[in-house]
């Protein structure tokens, strides 16, 4: 238990739902990973329905144990009332044969024994609220996976503008060489014809990389749970921080930790104990009851008498209702045993993706980062044997289009590293 999420603090959290996204977010404030996930959890919707779903649980624990306390009523009426034509009523002897009769009512009930059939019943709503309560638990691991993914999406987004913004600017750069070569006779038409087709191309690239950002900030506002909400900055820890952890040791973290796998154990403990209370309808159940009545034509002067008893019931024959019951209990069992061993399987499945994707980016992070410093001396080399007078404006463009591949692919292994180790950990159940 205590590695649920504690739902005091979730509720806390959630106290500000009803405020603004610009009363949560300041203008110009600079959000690292942890406020994203914090405003999340404070403002996503998802939560608040499985908070509440929490409390639906928590209530049907008190409706069940409702049948442990006594049962009072209170009955009034009125009625009015006529003989049949041509009689005269022991009531009344007026010539329309009708009167007024007033009664009420008050019972006690109280349920004395049925065989544990409350106590399973209380049982059952417990295991609901266990399963309940990991359910809230597996919503918050899904919106800070995906607050993370949107979060390192818009950081991947910014570098990539960036990159394509230094592109551009190396570009007008090379237009303006060659125009100052053609300019003085040393080149050709064709080199700042070149240059400029490749100043439009990273032009139009750079519009691309700005909307990209835009719809990845778009992304992260909705994995936050807002719609609108003033400028903000984005603290970049796109960075390489290797993750140490063993196959074997994230598969026993996640069978030991997930929440939806804890969720539908308790669902199957709560099939299990189904069974039982239905089979408790075979069994007699013994409740006590008294009453007080009052009744009469007058409201001054009505009559009045009380009883008290016990009542056995016990079940004969309900045209095999019981065990049509148990049967279907008992199947609904199985589905949850086997919901269970197909979700430890998708648990396998998604711990070993997740490690194998990180492993991936792990090899990928140096060899793109070493294709970065090439690519760069590359691009140098070009550009100082065009400024030389020696070179020629397709190996420049190549090498800068080199260069910024390079980048973009250093950047997409950095991204896929932090997402991959995101996934590992919401696999294995770890905040």
């Amino acid at each position: 238990m205590q590695k649920l999420i504690p739902i005091v603090l979730l509720f806390t959290l959630i106290i500000p739902f009803k405020a603004g996204a610009d009363e949560i977010i300041k203008k110009d404030e600079s959000l690292n990973l942890e406020r994203c996930i914090e405003i999340a959890l404070k403002k996503h919707p998802n939560i608040i329905a499985a908070l509440s779903t929490v409390d639906i649980s928590q209530s049907k624990i008190g409706q069940a144990k409702a049948n442990y306390y006594p049962q009072l009523n209170w009955l009034s009426g009125y009625s009015k009332l006529s003989s049949v034509s041509g009689t005269r009523s022991q009531f009344s002897s007026s010539s329309d044969h009708s009167f007024d009769e007033y009664s009420s009512n008050v019972t006690l009930s109280q349920n004395i024994f049925d065989f544990g059939k409350t106590a399973t019943n209380v049982k059952i709503q417990r295991f609901n609220l266990d399963s309940s309560r990991s359910d809230l638990e597996n919503v918050t691991d899904q919106i800070i996976f995906n607050v993370k993914q949107a979060y390192y999406g818009v950081l991947q987004a910014k570098r990539n503008r960036d990159v394509a913004a230094e592109t551009m600017k190396q570009f007008e750069l090379h237009l303006e060489q060659a125009k100052g070569f053609f300019k003085v006779g040393t080149k050709p038409k064709f080199d700042v014809t070149k240059a400029e087709v490749d100043l439009s191309n990273a032009k139009l690239n750079l519009i691309k990389a700005g909307n990209a950002l835009r719809v990845a900030r778009v992304t992260l506002n909705n994995t936050m749970g807002i719609t609108v909400a003033p400028d903000y900055y984005v603290i970049d820890n796109l960075t390489f921080k290797k993750y140490e952890i063993e196959f074997v040791k994230a598969l026993e973290m996640a069978y030991s930790n997930r929440p939806d796998l804890r969720s539908v154990i308790a669902k199957k403990e709560a099939a299990g104990e189904s069974i039982e209370l239905v089979k408790k309808d075979y069994y007699p159940s013994l409740s006590g009851n008294a009453s007080y009545n009052w009744s009469g034509t007058k409201v001054t002067s009505l009559d009045n008498g009380w009883s008290i008893g016990a009542t056995l019931t016990f079940p004969i024959f309900s045209g095999f209702l019981t065990q049509y019951q148990v049967e279907e209990s008992k199947a609904n069992l199985n589905v949850l045993k086997a919901n269970e061993e197909s979700l430890r399987q998708g648990v396998f499945l998604e711990v070993q993706q997740a490690y194998l994707n990180l492993q991936d980016a792990e090899e990928r992070i140096p060899t793109a980062e070493l294709a970065v410093r090439q690519a760069e001396e590359n691009l140098d080399i070009a550009n100082g044997r065009y400024a030389a007078g020696v070179g020629n404006p397709i190996e420049v463009t190549d090498a800068q289009v080199a260069y910024t591949s390079a980048k973009t692919s250093y950047i997409q292994a950095l991204y896929d590293y932090k997402v991959a180790q995101s996934s590992l950990e919401k696999a294995m159940g770890v905040k």
